[in-house]
């Protein structure tokens, strides 16, 4: 196994980074196309790392123009490369969370939300610490509030497919999920408000607008495609068309999240701005988020087949009957539980891409060799190819549901989901994932509650856009509890 960058030896050869960037329009405009259309997004990185026999090298990242004023992005695609886009002393995130373009602030009240805030700037410690205490609050309710949409999520579930023969999960969960974090920072049921059922909607069209430039449906041929990316990739979505969407979202919050507001105002965050990051924090980080992580975590498990379900089902069981029932103290027993979550994150980090602007001329090293990177440079990861580096993790491409049991728990320093070693912890002055270890959570409370519910179940699984698509056919519900 490869050691940390820092411990690279001082010996690796210093090369130019490979690859070049063509015309800044055309030279664009041909790695969009083949990354969306000719090659896709897997094969467009795999192609060039054995052109350029290097993990390390430049490429154009969509949206390009006319939308972003540079695509120019020095890739970073092995273990060690890759942490130097979490490191704030050598790089910036300014502005970077959705790459080279920032969508119209109108989609956030006309203000900078934490996301788009460097660690550097004094707002991002205020608002993100904030949202920690906002979460700290809340932690007693984590786990009654997602057992209780995941009952009724089941329920759901079941009666599909009992009248149907099949069951749509993507729908439902997203259901589920706006439900529990409206919950969560509300402390109402958004079905009581003028908002009703329509949440999940009203965000699904909001991050539409705003993360079009980076998707595809993959509904069109080939000879199509450039119809859909002149779409797409030609000019941003204007905020107007879910502006009133959007005021119901910022209405719900601003009147059923006041005592968070309130919060707020003690770390000096006047309440209109900090009600706008409490909609960004809940829509798109949040509920954004579970769009995609639940639907893959199903998906991972239930191709994984039944052996691993009885596997889970017989450790979550016997743990939930030891411990009197399913608790924090609980769920840390169920190891396997928590290594099937730990290599679903490894396998399919639910948010693939990290960006983030060099400070200063610096130095990267991958495994074989060491790079210049020049001050004001964009620096690019593609997770899942860092989390799946051949000279880290033995089969890599395999899902080992206990590949983080026992001594396999010293890779976990090489898992990077969170925006940062899964080893490290998420603070006020770093850019990791506010909602890390309740995302760990709520993953390892989905397979719980699945199997203390039923033995083994069937899917249909695809993708759409940025997410897994998953039909549930069968659930055999549990022989023994």
């Amino acid at each position: 196994m490869s050691s940390s960058s820092s411990s690279q030896p001082p010996e690796l050869p210093l090369k130019p980074v490979p690859g070049d960037y063509g015309h800044f329009f055309f030279g664009a405009l041909r790695d969009r196309l083949a990354y969306f259309y000719y090659e896709g997004r897997d094969k467009f990185f795999e192609n060039r790392i054995q052109k350029h026999q290097s993990t390390v090298f430049r490429i154009n990242m969509p949206p390009g123009p006319f939308i972003s004023s540079s695509a120019q992005v020095i890739c970073l695609l092995d273990a060690i490369s890759f942490p130097v886009l979490f490191d704030s002393s050598k790089v910036e995130k300014r502005d970077v969370l959705d790459g080279t373009f920032l969508p119209s602030l109108a989609y956030s009240g006309g203000h900078r939300v934490c996301a788009y805030l460097d660690p550097s700037e004094p707002k991002h410690t205020s608002l993100k610490s904030f949202f920690l205490a906002t979460l700290a609050a809340r932690h007693n309710n984590f786990i009654p509030l997602f057992r209780t949409g995941l009952s009724e999520l089941f329920n759901e579930l079941e009666a599909k497919i009992s009248s149907k023969k099949e069951a749509y999960f993507n729908t439902l969960c997203d259901t589920m999920s706006f439900n529990y974090v409206f919950r969560l920072l509300c402390d109402k049921n958004p079905s009581e408000t003028r908002i009703g059922s329509k949440g999940p909607k009203l965000v699904d069209k909001w991050l539409l607008c705003q993360l079009a430039p980076l998707g595809s449906l993959g509904l069109l041929p080939n000879f199509l495609c450039l119809i859909e990316d002149l779409l797409l990739r030609t000019f941003t979505f204007p905020f107007f068309l879910v502006k009133s969407d959007y005021k119901k979202l910022y209405d719900a919050f601003s009147e059923f999240g006041s005592s968070v507001l309130d919060e707020a105002e003690k770390f000096g965050i006047e309440r209109d701005e900090a009600c706008h990051n409490l909609v960004f924090l809940a829509g798109f980080n949040a509920y954004g988020g579970m769009k995609v992580l639940f639907p893959g975590l199903i998906k991972w498990v239930a191709l994984a087949g039944e052996k691993l379900h009885k596997r889970l089902a017989d450790e979550i069981r016997t743990v939930a009957k030891a411990e009197g029932g399913v608790s924090f103290s609980a769920l840390d027993k169920m190891v396997l539980t928590k290594s099937v979550v730990y290599e679903f994150l490894r396998i399919d980090p639910p948010v693939p891409f990290q960006y983030a602007k060099a400070k200063a001329d610096l130095v990267v090293q991958s495994h074989d060799a060491a790079f210049e990177i020049k001050k004001g440079e964009m620096l690019f990861g593609y997770q899942p190819f860092a989390t799946r580096d051949p000279k880290v993790f033995e089969n890599p491409e395999e899902f080992v549901a206990d590949r983080f049991v026992g001594d396999g728990e010293k890779l976990l320093k090489y898992v990077y989901w969170s925006n940062g070693r899964e080893t490290e912890e998420c603070t006020a002055e770093n850019k990791q994932c506010a909602g890390k270890n309740l995302v760990m959570l709520l993953c390892r409370l989905l397979l719980v509650e699945l199997f203390r519910r039923y033995d083994t179940f069937e899917v249909e699984a695809g993708m759409f856009m940025f997410a897994a698509s998953v039909t549930f056919k069968s659930l055999t519900k549990a022989s023994s509890t």
